[in-house]
């Protein structure tokens, strides 16, 4: 098991390194407890500033995927199954919701698109 990062003209490196480092991560490339390189280590593999990294490493520890141990390292969290999981017990919560109300699907998704699109523009 290792981490494997390939950066392409295709998005900001950071974002690609972000989105990789999550992919592996749920999906079990990347098992829980991880040690993911340092911030310098990672850049100058890639050939990327260290900002760069730091930027990604930032984004992922916001949300559940990584997390920061000191001077120990950068870790792969297991908040990621529990973030699935707790989404899925929401969404549970939401469909039985919209059913009691008497809600059509079209409208019920609709409404959850409604407020996706809020959140993640602020």
């Amino acid at each position: 098991m290792t981490l494997k990062i390939h950066i392409d003209d295709s998005a900001p490196p950071y974002e690609q390194v972000r989105a990789q480092i999550s992919e592996q991560a749920r999906t079990g490339v990347l098992p829980v407890g991880y040690r993911l390189p340092t911030v310098r280590g990672l850049a100058e593999s890639l050939g990327l500033a260290a900002n760069t990294v730091a930027k990604a490493y930032r984004a992922l520890e916001t949300d559940g995927v990584i997390e920061t141990r000191g001077r120990n390292g950068t870790f792969v969290a297991a908040a990621g199954s529990a973030a699935e999981r707790e989404a899925a017990a929401a969404a549970q919560a939401y469909a039985e919701r919209v059913r009691r109300l008497g809600l059509a699907e079209g409208a019920a998704l609709d409404a959850v698109r409604d407020a996706l699109r809020a959140v993640y523009e602020e």
